[in-house]
C-alpha cells in the first residue's frame, strides 16, 4: 500500500459515529415518511396511509430485523464489550441468542434478504417521491427529494467508507464491505 497507514478496526465504535450513522438513517427514514405523506397529501388519508406504512416499514426493518436476523450473527454479537456502528449488537445481545458466525454473509442472500431490505428503506421515499412531483409539482417535496438524496450520498460515500465499514471487524466476513473494496484498507 506504498506507505499508507491501515484504518483502524474498532471493538468499539466511538460515540459520535454511531450517533452520526444513527442520526442520518433516522432523519432519512423520517424525512422519508413525511415527504410521501406531503407528496401524496392531495390523496387525502391515502397519503398519510403511504407515508406510515413506509415508516413501519423502514423502522421496523433497521431497528427490528437487523437486531433479531443479523446482529446475532456479527462478530460484534460476540465480542464482549464490543459495540458495532448502529449499536444494534447490544440490543440484539439482550433479546434474541446467538446465531451462526457461517450465517452472517446469508444477509445479503435472496431477493428479501435484510441487505436489500435495508437499502429498500433508503430509496422507496426516493422513488416515491419522484411521481408525486410528476403527479403534483411540489417545491417542498422537491427540497425534500433534495435532501433524501443528499443523505444517501453522505451514507454511501462518507459514511460507509469512512466512519463505518473501514473500520468494522466483520468486514472480512461481511459480502458489503466486500463490494465496497474496504477489506484491504
Amino acid at each position: 500500500m506504498d506507505g499508507l497507514q491501515k484504518a483502524k478496526i474498532y471493538h468499539r465504535y466511538p460515540a459520535a459515529n454511531i450517533l452520526i450513522y444513527n442520526g442520518s438513517t433516522v432523519l432519512h427514514f423520517a424525512l422519508g415518511g413525511f415527504g410521501i405523506t406531503v407528496g401524496y397529501g392531495s390523496w387525502g388519508w391515502l397519503g398519510y396511509l403511504l407515508g406510515i406504512t413506509y415508516l413501519i416499514f423502514a423502522f421496523g426493518e433497521m431497528y427490528l430485523v437487523m437486531p433479531f436476523a443479523v446482529c446475532p450473527c456479527c462478530v460484534y454479537y460476540r465480542l464482549d464489550g464490543g459495540l458495532c456502528i448502529s449499536g444494534l449488537n447490544a440490543v440484539s445481545r439482550k433479546l434474541t441468542p446467538a446465531g451462526k458466525a457461517a450465517d452472517f454473509a446469508k444477509r445479503a442472500q435472496g431477493l428479501f434478504c435484510p441487505n436489500n431490505m435495508y437499502i429498500a428503506s433508503l430509496a422507496i421515499p426516493i422513488v416515491a417521491l419522484i411521481p408525486a412531483l410528476i403527479l403534483n409539482f411540489s417545491w417542498y417535496v422537491l427540497v425534500i427529494l433534495g435532501a433524501l438524496l443528499g443523505l444517501l450520498a453522505f451514507r454511501f460515500f462518507v459514511i460507509f467508507p469512512k466512519l463505518a465499514c473501514v473500520h468494522c471487524l466483520a468486514k472480512f466476513k461481511c459480502p458489503q464491505a466486500g463490494m465496497m473494496g474496504v477489506r484491504d484498507l
